[in-house]
């Protein structure tokens, strides 16, 4: 129960600047119906609840199942048998993760169902499942990161070359949802795991990180050969049917409470039925440790499903409705401005962020302090809104006109950085646009998008995802850079941080 209560705590302080912010808003410059205030506020409760409950089950439940699979799976020192549970582990979590749905959802509305939800899920899935095993692998085989990073993007140019506006936009995107909530946690857990049975301390605790990273590129180069091969483009969006608000307080609640509770235990159920099978075959967990576990994910679910009942019942609308407003006060600079403070508090109520955070600093024995990864993530992703707002407001700029120069610093950087910052900084950008992210700003960005003249939401509206997913890469990886600094001050080793 104390535990609880510090979990409680923590969010509080987290979540509450986000509210604030949204009710300075509301009584200056863009005014709220009730109503549509009401849900937002009752979304706010429904999130300091959920998220305290799942970081609570994620500690006891998900995190300790990931950890003794991926030992198990190191152990086993075949490759055949991490090759097809990395496929089928990267499948089914990827595809049945909610953020994932969120903006496959979203992308469905806004083209009217040229682009459905399901092929969006199922492609993203099978690009997830590839860079999953062949991120285990690397651990395994101890293949340096930045190498395969460095190869991986490469790919990325190269594809980026061929595909379409509108589909780099949505391929970036989908990178920074895949990676959310439930998966993050599972999958640095998993990392944990495979690393942690090396017999090389410093180099298990490199490896500990980097997963995440490796994995995201995956759902970037399926969408990417999905609109090659399907030679799609020209795609123009709507945010009007979506505009539309309800007059019912409680009403989206109902509505959206089953939804979630669905595709939650569809993304729980994998983890259930394999750690039910391995603890038969190999966990052998005594049975006080085995209802822990068991205790923890039902935590999980209970606290997913109200957290994304209150960010889709509560939040999705009141980001659109700002983002419109704001638009149309026909002053940028206060949009800019705007965005930046959004992405300075937003990223602070990411429930992965809480799970990555903590593990950097258990991992480094406290070398690397909790609050000093959280400022540099919170300055990354204020700058990455405020920049969305650029591109959407100045008529010309595209989308890779920022990321690419944004990976290039990033891919350069990780041949000078310390190696363990590397994996940390590209964990950091799939862990930075989870949920609120993939509701909230995207919803703000379309809102925005929608207003203003010349702009188009399915090429301007998406993309934010994206530039939230980069900019913590670079601003952790100079995070990086001052700790080799401090450490050459201090008489030590680059090895030793």
């Amino acid at each position: 129960m104390n535990v609880l209560i510090e979990k409680l705590k923590e969010v509080l302080i987290s979540v509450g600047p986000v509210v604030v912010l949204v009710l300075l808003l509301n009584i200056t410059i863009t005014p709220m119906e009730p109503i549509l205030l009401g849900r937002f506020l009752l979304g706010a409760l429904l999130i300091v609840f959920g998220l305290s409950i799942f970081l609570f089950g994620v500690d006891i439940g998900v995190s300790k199942v990931g950890t003794l699979m991926g030992g198990t799976l190191a152990k086993s020192n075949k490759l055949w048998i991490v090759v097809v549970a990395g496929l089928a582990l990267g499948f089914f979590i990827s595809i049945a993760e909610p953020d994932l749905h969120i903006l496959a959802g979203q992308v469905d509305l806004v083209t009217s169902g040229v682009i459905s939800k399901l092929s969006i899920v199922v492609v993203v899935s099978i690009g997830i499942a590839a860079m999953l095993t062949t991120g285990l692998v690397r651990i395994i085989y101890n293949v340096p990161l930045y190498k395969l990073l460095t190869v991986l993007y490469l790919i990325i140019f190269g594809l980026g070359i061929f595909t379409s506006p509108e589909f780099l936009a949505i391929s970036f995107d989908s990178s920074g949802a895949t990676t959310g909530a439930l998966t993050v946690p599972f999958m640095l857990a998993l990392a944990l795991g495979v690393s942690s049975l090396k017999k090389d301390g410093k180099a298990s605790e490199k490896d500990s990180f980097g997963l995440v990273g490796v994995t995201s590129t995956g759902a970037i180069i399926a969408v990417m050969l999905m609109c090659i091969i399907s030679r799609q483009d020209k795609i123009t969006g709507s945010l009007e049917e979506s505009m539309n608000s309800t007059t019912s307080l409680l009403g989206p609640f109902f509505e959206v409470i089953p939804q979630m509770a669905y595709e939650i235990l569809l993304a729980l159920s994998p983890i259930v039925v394999l750690f039910l099978i391995f603890q038969k075959l190999s966990f052998k967990l005594s049975r006080k440790a085995y209802r822990k576990v068991l205790k923890g994910l039902a935590y999980t679910f209970i606290g997913l499903v109200l957290f994304l009942t209150g960010v889709n019942a509560g939040f999705m609308e009141v980001g659109s409705k700002i983002g419109y407003t704001l638009a149309t006060l026909d002053n940028n600079i206060i949009i800019i401005a705007i965005g930046f403070i959004l992405g300075l508090v937003v990223i602070l109520a990411e429930p992965a962020v809480y799970v990555l955070t903590h593990q950097i600093e258990d991992v480094t024995s406290g070398y690397v302090k909790r609050p000093v990864v959280l400022v540099a993530l919170s300055i990354g992703v204020a700058f990455a809104v405020s920049l969305s707002m650029v591109r959407i407001i100045i008529p010309g700029l595209q989308l890779w006109h920022f990321l690419l120069p944004a990976y290039v610093v990033s891919i350069l950087m990780m041949y000078f950085a310390p190696k363990l910052f590397v994996g940390m900084a590209f964990d950091a950008g799939g862990v930075a646009s989870g949920p609120m992210t993939a509701t909230f700003v995207l919803a703000f960005a379309q809102g925005v998008a929608e207003a203003v003249e010349g702009a188009d939401v399915m090429v301007d509206g998406f993309g934010v995802i994206a530039m939230v997913a980069t900019t913590p890469i670079i601003a952790l990886q100079v995070l990086g850079l001052l700790y080799k600094i401090k450490s050459v001050k201090e008489g030590l080793k680059e090895d030793d941080i």
